[in-house]
């Protein structure tokens, strides 16, 4: 299929279609009588996309209802933009109605690969930064961009296996998509500190190394602990309990080079009731609003 190619510019930081100092999280559906009691308890809220494509009922109902008092970040966890064959067309056009339907302020996909000849695979798989995935990666965002009409964010993933044959490393391989395409970045900054754990990296010298002006959002989230077949420390992003101590550091240390930037807390496992959601995503809002002051004092100065 031939593509007329357009080149969507990325965003400078601060120039997010959410306010910079908004933090979100996901929608859950037991949460939905919390939320209608406690207005603007959040900034927006997150679905993902495949959980929407089926037509009507009470999952669209509940977000319609949503959707009329607060902004949208649509997550696909189902495009496949990593695979090396081409993309699901169906998949993308029932994505394409969900997206013309509801209007989200973002929509973001994952750096990986999930399908395989037709199969959906239950999982979000790693790819290598080679020169020809990146290439294949590259084709599948224009192709994303070009039927959407919108500029998507690409996530950098959690991983727990490296390859060999990669020639190029993770932040490289991400800057140059996101110049060649002109997509933003999602940052997943638990996903930074589960992977520089497993695999032994500083994930300070990341967050110093990555392109914060192609930054459109940011997510924080909760990791599992165990060891692996060696006995050394394995992280799993999990969705399941707080931020830790050590990725609250790493997102401060985010904030201070890039300024505030739309921030989503994610639990998706083990989800607990709406107020211990909300207290994390005020302290995402607290981090935002103290980096947005401390930017205005010094431009005032």
């Amino acid at each position: 299929m031939a593509l007329v190619k357009k080149r969507f510019s990325s965003r400078k930081p601060g120039t997010s279609p959410l306010g910079t100092v908004s933090a979100g999280t996901g929608l859950k559906p037991e949460h939905a009588d919390d939320i209608f009691n406690n207005r603007r308890a959040v900034d927006f809220f997150e679905i993902h996309a495949e959980n929407y494509m089926g037509a009507g009922g009470p999952p669209h109902h509940l977000l319609r209802r949503i959707c009329a008092d607060y902004s949208l970040s649509v997550h696909g966890v189902g495009l496949s933009i990593g695979g090396a064959g081409p993309l699901d067309r169906d998949h993308l056009l029932r994505l394409k109605k969900l997206i013309g339907d509801y209007q989200p302020a973002m929509f973001s996909e994952h750096l990986a690969w999930s399908s395989h000849e037709g199969v959906f695979l239950n999982d979000l798989l790693p790819l290598p930064y080679t020169k020809e995935t990146q290439a294949c990666v590259i084709r599948h965002i224009d192709e994303v961009q070009h039927t959407l009409g919108m500029r998507m964010l690409l996530e950098n993933p959690s991983t727990y296996i490296q390859f060999g044959s990669s020639d190029m490393d993770e932040v490289e391989f991400l800057r140059c998509i996101a110049k060649r395409t002109g997509c933003g970045l999602l940052l997943d900054v638990n996903n930074v500190y589960v992977s520089a754990v497993n695999h032994g990296f500083d994930p300070k010298a990341y967050i110093d190394l990555f392109p914060m002006e192609s930054v459109g959002e940011i997510h924080l989230a909760g990791f599992a602990e165990d060891t692996d077949a060696n006995a050394q420390r394995l992280l799993i992003d999990a969705h399941d309990s707080p931020v830790a101590d050590a990725v609250w550091a790493l997102y401060w240390r985010t904030l201070a080079r890039s300024g505030p930037i739309p921030t989503l807390m994610e639990w998706d496992n083990d989800v607990p009731d709406y107020g211990t959601v909300i207290a994390e995503v005020s302290l995402a809002r607290a981090a935002l609003a103290d980096e947005a002051s401390r930017r205005n004092h010094y431009s005032a100065a």
